[in-house]
């Protein structure tokens, strides 16, 4: 019996790969507003009643390409940064970040757009969502904690009022004691990122910096000098 399941359980894994790389076929080319469960039914020669029992709805299989794009994309940054020596630092662990998010993007523009573009209309993304999706930015603040007190700088605008009290709220959570002024710049960096990359992909930064990789790489040297993090040249 512990054969024959295996068996069934294998047969299933394969099959969900199979529906997962057709909703991805058609991603690429309708878009996630269109994705149907009949039409990925249809194209892999199944009922659509079969292919609920794998996922019930359209949204539960929006939610499992979105958490694998999200782990795909971790994954890529996770051993990126973890590759750089030690002497690199906090910057060049930055730099590693950066370049490999922007490599996984080029290399997976629909992922990218399904998790980073215009939401679904009607798509509420679950709890589930939460932890892969927090991936890169737990990278960040690893090495913003690794960078130390040096990061944080004299003269730099201190949050106060409701943003204080949120970043204090978040700190607590994630990384006691990380000043909240270096994690608003660190969420600041990251929504840049990921808008540079944005801007590369979905060409519009056609006739003013294309091929991107100059303009690219200057901005996450600034962005690297805007976290405060040593520049060892």
């Amino acid at each position: 019996m512990a054969a024959i399941r295996t068996a069934r359980e294998r047969a299933r894994d394969e099959l969900t790969r199979e529906i997962k790389a057709e909703a991805r076929r058609q991603l690429a080319a309708d878009g996630a507003q269109r994705l149907s469960l009949r039409a990925v039914a249809r194209e892999l020669g199944m009922v659509s009643s079969a292919l609920y029992r794998y996922y019930p709805s359209r949204d539960e299989l929006l939610t499992a390409l979105i958490i694998d794009a999200y782990d795909a994309l971790g994954e890529q940054v996770e051993q990126a940064v973890a590759a750089v020596p030690d002497p690199g630092g906090a910057r060049a662990r930055w730099l590693a970040l950066c370049a490999s998010a922007r490599a996984w993007a080029r290399s997976s523009p629909h992922e990218f757009a399904l998790i980073y573009g215009t939401p679904v209309p009607g798509y509420v993304a679950p709890q589930e969502t939460v932890g892969p999706a927090a991936r890169v930015a737990m990278v960040l603040v690893a090495l913003l904690v690794d960078a130390g007190p040096g990061a944080v700088g004299p003269g730099r605008r201190p949050p106060g009022g409701a943003l204080a009290e949120q970043l204090a709220a978040v700190a607590e959570q994630i990384a006691p004691g990380l000043d909240p002024g270096l994690l608003a710049r660190g969420i600041a960096a990251l929504a840049q990122l990921i808008g540079l990359v944005s801007f590369e992909l979905f060409g519009q930064l056609v006739g003013s910096a294309e091929p991107a990789d100059h303009l690219f790489d200057y901005s996450a040297e600034v962005l690297a000098d805007t976290l405060g993090l040593p520049d060892p040249r």
